[in-house]
């Protein structure tokens, strides 16, 4: 029992150790390294937030709320106009043309590490374009794993898309990876049930929304390692497609469109405010942990906004009032939103109008953790601590390398272009007169939506910053376009770049069903393909970049392997696919396929493609080219392993 007189200075004690208790948990906090909260959006346009008063449609309270706590940055470029070329320069700070990855196709099964010139182009192209490289290489020091070296505990959630294992998150210094998915979207759908090989939704929560359950496994994350300094890489799914959503919110947008808006898809609004909803869930957990004043948070997006499906009758978005959308080389599909909190650092509710790109963030966080890189490490992207800090950078310009031309709204064909302070060259490979390159330049002071070309008034500032391009080609050593050799001008028509292909144009009313093509022999032509038989060969005409056939098996083949053998005489171009349909779906899948390369000579050769189905085979899908031109197609059987036939295709 304790006397009465001597409560007063036990008391005292207890209150002295707990004091003390309370300083030492603040001495630690403060000498700890602040944890690094990275949330990356796929596809969220400039104008798709509140930040800059762009929209009256779409809402965004949370990243508003973001961006109170921080900076936010008025030209922010991605590093690309498509997403696995933004999401490599952010791992490594490296840029596209240095690391190779300059389209969006690290889920193909074709492993190419480095880029590859294709051996020709089409008739009606002026360049040879590079085939991108498919996956981040191990040979690269990631930001995780400089990280994870300093004592950061690290995880990845969400999209990853730079390939799968052995080029996973787990393979590139990430603890943990949820879903651990190499996809370029969802799988499946944004709206339970999914359709991940390993990850299910919650039975007990109906219609479960994808970004929902994800910010709560990083919550999770945030959780268990909220003693230690973390890495929480939460790259969302939203809002790339598929385009679907919570279907209360979509009835909510719907009874907000104003039909005279630009921004008027209520499928593409409800999945911002899911998104919104995430980094809500994220902020809220960082501030009942009591950890958000030690902790470094940076918003941003791979690339502009979508602008070419159709969803609802509409495009998804609209990035006005910059020119163009994810894809283009214009501000729409490079410039994005961007935020940077720093508590106690970066001033609150601040902004900055100074140009950075998504190879900054790397050298940055490392400055501001006062972590050294690596001794052979080098950096595309700069340190952007002094614009935190109140102050500026120097820099020749930023530059964004696009050798692709998809045929979306406001397309160019392949280029690079840099920014310099109010100034933006586009270069264009060897589109001009003989061959030589041909120019864009824009002074965006002036005319943010890109409309006035003024480089036959300014040549001398044309030939100042196309140096700097070339500068930055030769020291990133990038494998670029070529000029091409069978180019037939009577074959390209100038009017015609910058219009998108008609299944991208937006729909006037109700959609009508796409007719489906007639069966010759079977196959069902599709894409730029026609098909005719003649001395009982199938003969496949194209006309553009995409031919493809298909076939439905009379009966489904349960074997795997199975061969598919393909004898094939082609005047086309490029690489040749084979995609393969099974029971659980009733379309052809990018991970269900098979990529072979095809020699266009006009000779018969066979090709052998082995398809490893897991379940029932139902379907079978060839694309024998990527271009315009013909094929003939003589022998088509299908055996399994050991070369014993399955199924013959015959050709009367």
């Amino acid at each position: 029992m304790i006397r009465p007189f001597l409560w007063v200075p036990v008391c005292a004690l207890m209150c002295f150790a707990v004091s003390r208790a309370n300083a030492n948990e603040r001495e630690v906090t403060q000498a700890r390294k602040p944890n690094v909260v990275f949330i990356l959006a796929d596809d969220l346009g400039w104008s798709d937030t509140s930040l800059f008063g762009t929209t009256n449609f779409y809402q965004t309270p949370n990243i508003q709320k973001l961006a109170q706590r921080g900076m936010t940055f008025t030209r922010a470029y991605s590093a690309s106009p498509l997403c696995s070329p933004t999401r490599a320069s952010i791992l490594t700070g490296l840029a596209p043309a240095r690391h190779g990855i300059t389209s969006p196709t690290c889920h193909l099964p074709i492993v190419r590490l480095k880029p590859e010139l294709k051996a020709m182009a089409p008739a009606n192209q002026q360049a040879i374009q590079p085939d991108s490289v498919t996956r981040l290489p191990p040979s690269y020091t990631t930001l995780a794993e400089t990280l994870k070296a300093s004592g950061y505990a690290t995880g990845h959630f969400g999209k990853w898309h730079l390939g799968p294992s052995p080029y996973s998150p787990l393979e590139h210094g990430f603890d943990v990876d949820v879903p651990h998915w190499h996809g370029p979207g969802p799988a499946g759908s944004y709206v339970a049930p999914w359709k991940f090989p390993d990850f299910d939704h919650d039975p007990e929560v109906p219609d479960q929304h994808l970004e929902d359950r994800m910010a709560q496994e990083a919550v999770k994350f945030i959780r268990k390692h909220r003693d230690e300094p973390f890495f929480l890489n939460y790259w969302m799914f939203s809002v790339h497609a598929p385009f679907d959503a919570k279907k209360s919110l979509i009835q909510k947008y719907r009874g907000l469109v104003d039909p005279e808006d630009e921004q008027r898809c209520p499928t593409y609004a409800a999945m911002i405010e899911s998104m919104d909803d995430a980094v809500g869930t994220l902020l809220e957990e960082l501030d009942r942990l009591g950890i958000a004043d030690n902790t470094i948070i940076i918003f941003a997006s791979d690339n502009g906004g979508n602008c070419y499906s159709v969803v609802d009758g509409e495009w998804p978005t609209n990035n006005r009032p910059l020119r163009g959308g994810k894809a283009t080389m214009y501000e729409g599909g490079v410039r994005t939103p961007a935020i940077v909190v720093w508590p106690g650092k970066v001033e609150k509710a601040s902004q900055s109008d100074v140009i950075i790109q998504s190879m900054d963030y790397y050298p940055t966080l490392l400055e501001m953790l006062d972590i050294k890189p690596d001794s052979q490490q080098q950096f595309d992207g700069i340190s952007i601590l002094p614009v935190l800090q109140g102050g500026n950078i120097e820099r020749d310009g930023i530059f964004t390398y696009f050798p692709h031309n998809p045929p979306v709204p406001d397309w160019i064909p392949p280029s690079i272009s840099v920014h310099q302070g109010d100034w933006k060259l586009i270069r264009i490979f060897h589109s001009g007169e003989k061959g030589e390159h041909r120019y864009k330049l824009f002074n965006l002071s002036e005319d943010s939506g890109e409309q006035s070309d003024v480089s036959e008034l300014y040549e001398d500032k044309v030939r100042e910053l196309d140096k700097l391009i070339e500068g930055h080609l030769t020291a990133a050593a990038a494998t670029t376009p070529q000029p091409n050799r069978h180019f037939d001008p009577k074959q390209y028509d100038p009017a015609r770049e910058g219009v998108p292909a008609k299944k991208f144009e937006r729909s006037q009313g109700s959609a009508k069903p796409k007719k489906r093509s007639k069966p010759v022999a079977g196959w069902v032509p599709g894409g730029t393909a026609s098909l005719t038989v003649t001395k009982e060969s199938l003969v496949v005409e194209s006309t553009g970049r995409d031919p493809f056939l298909s076939f439905g098996l009379p009966r489904a083949t349960k074997l795997s392997p199975v061969k598919l053998h393909v004898t094939m005489a082609s005047e086309s171009v490029g690489s040749g696919q084979v995609y393969w349909r099974e029971k659980d779906a009733n379309f052809f899948k990018a991970e269900r396929s098979h990529i072979f390369d095809v020699t266009h000579d006009g000779q018969a050769h066979e090709y052998s493609i082995v398809l490893k189905p897991t379940s029932p085979l139902l379907g079978i899908r060839i694309d024998p080219s990527r271009g315009s031109g013909k094929v003939v197609i003589s022998e088509l059987r299908l055996t399994n392993e050991d070369d014993v036939l399955i199924y013959k295709w015959s050709f009367q």
